[in-house]
């Protein structure tokens, strides 16, 4: 598996998921709403942990800064 998501990338799904967090603890959203969105911030987490997202490889998407190789 090979990475494909930059630092951004990964801090903006991470605040991201942390806000729905905060949202669900503080009875902001709930029912299915809140089911919903705490399972894409779990994905979020997931794929920032990984530096992989699923939804990117398809289409060949990468975030991630390109190494200058000087050969």
């Amino acid at each position: 598996m090979k990475t494909n998501m930059g630092s951004l990338d990964r801090l903006v799904r991470v605040v991201a998921a942390l806000v729905v967090v905060v949202l669900y603890a503080t009875g902001l959203i709930t029912g299915t709403l809140a089911t919903i969105l705490l399972v894409v911030a779990g994905i979020f987490i997931l794929t920032s942990f990984f530096s992989f997202c699923p939804l990117y490889y398809p289409f060949g998407i990468s975030t991630r800064k390109k190494l200058n190789s000087k050969a």
